[in-house]
């Protein structure tokens, strides 16, 4: 549950800074994304070991439901981020290729780091769907 929770907040968290990033002018657009990245990798490994801690037999058949629930949001939100960021990232992309084509290497780099947000909730979720 807690790792649920924590999961759930660091997603909302994510998509605040993405819609307050949409309308600013950022000098350094590289860091924020390194950063945001940074934070939703270890927001994925910290709601993977709280969940995968140690459970009392007890609990394991009402936990079933969470963890199904968990495997769930993980998956879906994850690609709903990564959904909204390959959405920015590829219309940018777009504007850049199209002045300097040049730039196609570089922006499939962005493009495959914004992709990789819901590669990482799948394999969370394959995670938790191994443990339940």
């Amino acid at each position: 549950m807690l790792g649920l929770l924590i999961l759930c907040v660091c997603v909302a968290v994510l998509m605040g800074f993405g819609f307050w990033m949409k309308g600013r002018e950022v000098r350094n657009a590289r860091a924020a994304l390194g950063y945001a990245m940074a934070f939703a990798f270890v927001a994925l490994v910290m709601s993977a070991t709280t969940v995968f801690a140690a459970e009392a037999p007890a609990a394991a058949a009402a936990s079933n439901g969470l963890g199904l629930m968990g495997a769930a949001l993980s998956t879906g939100l994850a690609c709903i981020g990564a959904g909204i960021g390959v959405a920015f990232v590829g219309a940018a992309a777009l504007g850049v290729v199209g002045e300097k084509p040049a730039l196609f290497g570089t922006t499939l780099i962005y493009m495959g780091l914004a992709e990789g947000i819901a590669i990482y909730g799948l394999v969370i979720s394959l995670f938790i769907l191994g443990r339940v």
